[in-house]
C-alpha cells in the first residue's frame, strides 16, 4: 500500500528544536515541508539546509495561516496522506506511522494523536493541565464533539480531509478546533490514536501567555457555535433583551402615570435593551438565512459531482 506521505510543520522561532524534529520526521515521510511563520531565528535556515522545503512568511501571521500555506505547498507533491506535527519537539516523530495507519486501512479520514486516550502521556505542567481541561471541556461541549483530545497538534489528513477542511478560517491557535468542528460536520471519520507529548526538557514550548492562548481557542470555538446555530446563540438572547425591555418600557409609562415621574435611567436601560435586542435579533436571522443558502448551494454542488 504505497502510500506518498508528506509531514506540515509550522514553526515559529524554533531553531534550537527545528533540526531534530526535521530529521527526524524524514525517515517516515517522502516530503517535509516546514512554514517559517516569521521567525526572528534561524529556523528557516536550518530547515533548509537539512533538505526540507521552506514556505516563508514575511512576518509571524499565526499557526492557523502557516497550516493553511502548508496544505497550499502539500498539495503540490500529490500526496495521499499529510501529517501535521509541531516544530518545538513535543511530537515525537516516531509514532507518525501510528498516526498514519488507520488512514492506509481506510477506516478513518482524519487521525489526532491523543495525550487522553488509553496508552496517551502528557508530562505538562499542572496550569497547562488545568488549561487544556478547560479549553477541552467547551470544545467537546460546544461542538458537540466526542474527541478527547481537541488541541492536540499532532495530526494526519487523507487528502479527501484535507480538501473539506480548507475553509478553515481560524489564524491562530483555534485552528485545532476549527478542523474538528468542520470535520464532523462534512461527516470525516475521526479517529484518535495515543501517542505522547512532551513539555519537560524543551525550550519554552509556547509563544503566547497561556490565558491569550486559551482565549483565542474559546473566541474561535464561540465564532463557529454563533455560526452554526444563530438563532439560538443570538436570537434567544435578543427575544430575550425585547421582552425585558418591553416590560421595563411599561413600568417606565405606569411610574410616569401615577407619579409624574420619568426615570431618565430606566428609560436608557430600556433603550438600550431594545436596540440590542433588534441588533442580534437582525444578525441572528441575516445568519441563518446565509447558512439556508450555504448548504442548499452545497446540496447542489454535491449533486453535480454526483452526476
Amino acid at each position: 500500500m504505497g502510500c506518498r506521505v508528506v509531514a506540515c510543520i509550522p514553526a515559529y522561532n524554533e531553531e534550537h528544536t527545528i533540526a531534530r524534529v526535521v530529521l527526524k520526521t524524514m525517515t517516515y515521510v517522502d516530503k517535509v515541508i516546514v512554514c517559517d511563520d516569521g521567525s526572528t531565528d534561524m529556523t528557516g535556515e536550518i530547515a533548509e539546509k537539512l533538505g526540507a522545503i521552506v514556505v516563508r512568511h514575511e512576518r509571524n501571521m499565526g499557526k492557523g495561516v502557516a497550516i493553511r500555506s502548508l496544505f497550499l505547498k502539500a498539495k503540490e507533491f500529490n500526496p495521499d496522506i499529510v501529517v501535521v506535527l509541531d516544530a518545538d519537539g513535543q511530537h515525537n516523530p516516531d509514532e507518525i506511522p501510528k498516526l498514519v495507519e488507520p488512514l492506509k486501512r481506510g477506516v478513518a479520514d482524519l487521525v489526532i494523536g491523543s495525550r487522553y486516550v488509553e496508552g496517551g502521556k502528557a508530562d505538562a505542567p499542572l496550569y497547562r493541565r488545568l488549561g487544556l481541561g478547560v479549553v477541552n471541556f467547551f470544545s467537546r461541549r460546544l461542538v458537540k464533539s466526542t474527541v478527547n483530545d481537541t488541541q492536540s497538534g499532532f495530526r494526519a489528513f487523507t487528502i479527501k480531509a484535507l480538501a473539506e477542511l480548507e475553509s478553515a478560517e481560524s489564524e491562530g491557535f483555534g485552528i485545532e478546533s476549527e478542523q474538528i468542528a468542520l470535520a464532523l460536520k462534512k461527516g470525516l471519520r475521526i479517529v484518535e490514536v495515543p501517542v505522547t507529548i512532551r513539555y519537560k526538557g524543551l525550550p519554552k514550548t509556547s509563544k503566547k501567555r497561556s490565558f491569550l492562548h486559551g482565549g483565542e481557542i474559546l473566541a474561535t470555538i464561540l465564532r463557529l457555535v454563533v455560526e452554526e446555530r444563530p438563532l439560538l446563540c443570538l436570537g434567544v438572547p435578543g427575544a430575550i433583551l425585547m421582552l425585558t425591555a418591553i416590560a421595563l418600557g411599561a413600568y417606565l409609562l405606569l411610574l410616569f402615570n401615577t407619579t409624574r415621574y420619568f426615570s431618565i435611567p430606566m428609560a436608557m436601560i430600556t433603550l438600550g435593551a431594545s436596540l440590542t435586542g433588534i441588533t442580534l435579533m437582525i444578525a441572528a436571522l441575516t445568519l441563518y438565512g446565509l447558512n439556508r443558502v450555504i448548504r442548499r448551494v452545497e446540496k447542489q454542488s454535491m449533486k453535480r459531482v454526483q452526476k
